[in-house]
């Protein structure tokens, strides 16, 4: 096939290389690939357009035109995202990429805006359309080009797993349903009195607008720092947990800097009677094989946790029965209690999801409520902990 023909001329060793080198590749092939098919099919397409008059036509092709501006912009990414890391740049520059693909965006969004524009112009005086043979074919074969390049950059995307290039399919496969309805435009407007080329040219600048706004949001995401994989997350818990030794997990923190450029920390605990260099060592073989398992950073703070006092581990039982009373989805960690002679605290932190229904005040207030009726000697101290992710991060019976 001519994809395959393509990687093994473009990507090679592929085997050998490392996995930074080869995102460049494949990111490379597929933004030459772009760049080329699409000039093509903006000459052929502006040829008959300014032919036929059809402003549809025409529309459709200043769409290529940008769509190999894109390209372009897609390749000056892979190119800076693939430099390693440097004294400004700590985490690499693999941002770069959602940087190209917000570029692309707005382009798009530029020539859905003009070509609105002129198809609302066409609206408003029609003009008869002159269809030809060479226009059909032009478009049927704009059709199935534009259906080899979606399905050659998904192949792409889903191998590097890159926003972009996903994004850059989608458009082709937009591409596909926008010319099918220029075409459609064309035949009636040649055997009708129907003036269609004007209406057809406004959806087909409405598509361009959906699609720059879709491209927007899904690079902007990223930008922003959003949540990061919800399985990953969970994945990351799981591995770290199924440690002996490890008596919960909280305040993980995920960051990206880039596509498969992950940074995580977290805090483990472990019970405070083990000897310290024993428990140093084993967070040390955790971030070394999680991370390399995951293709994470990954760096673990040690929470020594007190686990041979009967009243502090009732206490413990009995906070964290008052709070899954509250509400079962919040978790806590961190707990000590410091005894004095006329009252003692218990000082611990709560974990709550984002957007949650009770002000900070609000949930200590209760908390306090219901472990003054054990005991009204007993102060606390809680420190509300909002975790980013969608959800908190749950704890063993040493919480």
């Amino acid at each position: 096939m001519v994809r395959e023909w393509l990687i093994r001329m473009a990507v090679k060793e592929r085997e050998n290389a490392e996995e930074a080198a080869l995102r460049e590749r494949y990111g490379l092939l597929s933004s030459a690939v772009g760049i080329v098919c699409n000039l093509l099919l903006f000459a052929g397409k502006f040829l008959i357009g300014a032919f036929s008059k059809s402003v549809s036509i025409m529309a459709d092709s200043v769409n290529n035109l940008s769509d190999a501006g894109s390209s372009v912009v897609t390749l000056i990414g892979f190119k800076v995202s693939g430099k390693p890391a440097d004294a400004d740049h700590p985490f690499g520059h693999a941002r770069a990429e959602y940087i190209g693909g917000l570029v692309v965006a707005f382009m798009i969004l530029l020539i859905g805006i003009e070509f609105s524009k002129s198809s609302l112009e066409r609206i408003l005086n029609p003009q008869p359309l002159q269809a030809s043979a060479a226009a059909v074919l032009v478009l049927l074969l704009s059709i199935a080009v534009k259906l080899w390049m979606g399905s050659f950059n998904r192949y792409i995307g889903k191998k590097i797993s890159s926003v972009a290039l996903m994004a850059t399919a989608q458009d082709s496969f937009n591409d596909v349903l926008t010319t099918a309805a220029v075409l459609l435009s064309l035949l009636l407007s040649h055997f009708t009195r129907w003036h269609l080329d004007g209406w057809m040219g406004l959806a087909v600048a409405f598509f361009i607008l959906w699609s720059g706004f879709g491209i927007a949001r899904d690079t902007v995401g990223p930008l922003l720092g959003q949540s990061p994989p919800h399985e990953l997350v969970e994945e990351i818990e799981k591995r770290v947990r199924a440690y002996p030794g490890i008596l919960g997990v909280h305040d993980l923190v995920v960051h990206s800097y880039g596509p498969r450029n992950w940074f995580a920390s977290l805090h483990a605990e472990v019970c405070a009677t083990d000897d310290i260099l024993q428990s140093h060592d084993l967070i040390d073989n955790i971030e070394r094989d999680v991370g390399e398992a995951l293709h994470i950073h990954l760096v673990i703070h040690l929470d020594p946790i007190v686990m041979d006092d009967p009243a502090l581990n009732e206490l413990r039982a009995y906070t964290a029965r008052c709070l899954q009373e509250i509400d079962p989805i919040l978790s806590m960690h961190d707990f000590r209690l410091v005894r004095g002679q006329t009252h003692s605290n218990l000082i611990f932190d709560v974990t709550v999801p984002p957007g949650y229904r009770l002000s900070d005040r609000q949930l200590s207030r209760q908390l306090e409520e219901k472990i003054a009726e054990l005991d009204a000697h007993y102060y606390t101290v809680i420190t509300i902990d909002r975790s980013y992710l969608s959800s908190t991060t749950r704890h063993t019976g040493a919480d």
